[in-house]
């Protein structure tokens, strides 16, 4: 899904239509479709957005993907714990974050519904909440380094 904007950040991002068509530019999973649902919905929060897919969606068992760079500050997010309780969470490793994570607050506040990195194939299947780090290579780049970079640059 890719999010129309965060409310968060300063500056916008390229045009929705413009990311979308990058992102559909990009080989992927034949069982993953590119989609800008949040402006069709009308959401900016993940919360929202997230409530949403789950109504929409009730048969299927969503996971919810963070970069372990937003899991610091992720207790201050509007609805963190709805968005805990409505899906597991994968964790997306970023290196020079990692530091960060050890001490982020909501690892005491869920730190008992951590699962170890070997479950992450079968996240899915977990009650809520649930978390655990994502099973992959680390990826070393977010978002806004892309912006930064003037990958992105707005329309």
């Amino acid at each position: 899904m890719v999010s129309p904007g965060d409310p968060l950040k300063e500056h916008a991002p390229a045009s929705l239509e413009r990311r979308v068509a990058a992102r559909r530019g990009i080989p992927g999973h034949p069982r993953v479709e590119v989609t800008g649902l949040e402006t069709m919905i009308g959401a900016c929060l993940t919360v929202d957005t997230l409530g949403a897919v789950v109504r929409l969606f009730p048969r299927t068992r969503f996971v919810w993907l963070m970069g372990a760079d937003n899991l610091g500050g992720f207790h201050g997010w509007e609805g963190w714990r709805t968005i805990m309780d409505l899906a597991p969470a994968s964790v997306l490793a970023r290196r020079r974050h990692m530091l960060d994570v050890l001490g982020a607050p909501i690892l005491r506040m869920t730190g008992d519904r951590r699962l170890p990195r070997t479950r992450s194939r079968s996240l899915w299947r977990s009650a809520t909440p649930a978390w655990c780090p994502a099973n992959h290579a680390s990826i070393t780049r977010s978002s806004t380094e892309t912006r930064a970079k003037g990958h992105w640059p707005p329309d």
